[in-house]
Order: C-alpha cells, then structure tokens, then sequence
C-alpha cells in the first residue's frame, strides 16, 4: 500500500505488533499532546524502521505516559535502501539540509567522510540521526538509514569494496555533462561521494581517478554548493542507473 500522507506518522523505537502497546518517550509525548493538541483515541501512523508502518491509536495512561496501540499495518517493512552516501561534514544548518535530501533521495548508509578541506571539527552523529528520523517521518519513509562513525578519506577508499561503485563529483571534469557517463555504466550496488564547501584537494582528486572502482562525474558548468551539489547528484545517480 501507498503511504497516507494525510495522517502524521512518528518514528517510535518500540516494537510494533498488534495487540501490544507501544510506550512513547517524553519528545513525542510533548509533540503529539501539547503541539499538535492530539487527544485519547487519535490516530496516527507509527514506523520503527523493522515492523512496517502502523496505524496506531493513542492511549494516555497518565499524563507522563503514552502509548500506542497498533490497530492494523499499512504497509510492510521494506528492504533498506543499498546506496551508500558519503559525504564531507558542512556547518550546521546545511549538513541537516543535505542529510534529510539524502534520506528522502534514497540514502541507505550516511558515510560522513573527513577530507583535507573539510572545515567542521566536530561532527554531531545524534544530530544526523535525528535529521534522518525527521525526514523518514514527514516523507513516509520506512527504512531508517544507518549512521556510521566519521572516517578519513584515505580510510574509506581503502576499506572499499571494489565491487561497488563509487561515485564523486568531480567540478574539474573536462565536460559538463553527466548523463553519458553515468549510462554506460553497469546497474550494481553504489556509492556516491560529495565534498566540502571548498572542494577535493588536487591530490585527492588524483587519488580517486587511479581507482578502477571510482567513477568521476560533472554537475554542469556552474559551481554549486557542497548542499546543492549533493541534491544534484542524487538526482542524478537515482534516475538513471538507481532506484528510480
């Protein structure tokens, strides 16, 4: 079945099963009861990621305490997504964008990668869970990606696997145009690779046409930023050798 985007949905960690009720933590509590004024008996659509996605009443037990009780599945787990998406960690409000892109686009692995122009010190992986887990809730997506510790450029080309195909986004391609390169290559399991606001070193650009598993691709003739680039690309990617 198709999702119903009419009735809000909420990502519970709990089991979803019928017959058993589902506790709540005190975020969705606040949400539902005090945000959306959501009452005894209401409705909504509940998902975790592993039962499929649930029609769910809720039941306040207290005012602390609330639970679900699952009424009737809509729509059955689905298998995760197997695009792997790398990424170069950006300042806050545009890692959160390009996270919940890449969620809605298909990701089914967040790589956060550390490059030598990647400027964010620190990298927040509660934060791009909870941006995942955002995005899953408002675009009727079941299977919650999973979020991997950060890891240096040199580290993930070197743990690769040479059998799936990595591709960047090269802005010093010698064409615009991205759509011939990415047809001629064979359906398979992919990765795609984005940088930092200020681009792939020279060396590491060197580093990524020598391997036999990576292939570079264009984004047109103007530069775009890191967040926009990532859009661009999974667009790309997904319509024409993905899942789209």
């Amino acid at each position: 079945m198709r999702a119903n985007y009419k009735m809000q949905r909420l990502y519970v960690t709990a089991g979803l099963t019928a017959g058993k009720r589902a506790e709540t933590g005190p975020e969705a509590i606040n949400y539902l009861a005090n945000v959306l004024r959501m009452k005894e008996g209401d409705e909504i659509l509940a998902f975790n990621g592993r039962d499929g996605e649930w029609r769910a009443a809720l039941r306040f037990e207290s005012k602390k305490k609330l639970s679900l009780e699952p009424l009737e599945q809509t729509r059955e787990q689905p298998a995760p997504p197997d695009l792997i998406y790398c990424f170069a960690p950006l300042k806050q409000g545009r890692l959160d964008y390009l996270v919940q892109k890449a969620v809605e686009m298909g990701a089914g692995t967040l790589q956060p990668v550390v490059t030598q122009h990647t400027q964010v010190p620190r990298i927040g992986i509660e934060r791009i869970e909870a941006n995942a887990i955002e995005a899953a809730e408002q675009c009727g997506v079941l299977a919650i990606p999973q979020t991997r510790e950060p890891v240096k450029l040199e580290k993930l080309l070197e743990g690769w696997d040479g059998n799936r195909r990595l591709i960047f986004c090269d802005e010093g391609h010698e064409t615009y145009n991205p759509l011939p390169l990415l047809q001629s290559l064979p359906r398979g399991p992919l990765g795609v690779l984005i940088g930092p606001e200020g681009g792939f070193s020279d060396h590491e650009r060197q580093v990524l046409r020598k391997l036999p598993f990576v292939t570079a691709i264009p984004l047109g003739q103007r530069i775009l930023r890191a967040d926009t680039a990532a859009v661009a690309a999974l667009a790309l990617i997904q319509a024409t050798i993905g899942d789209w």
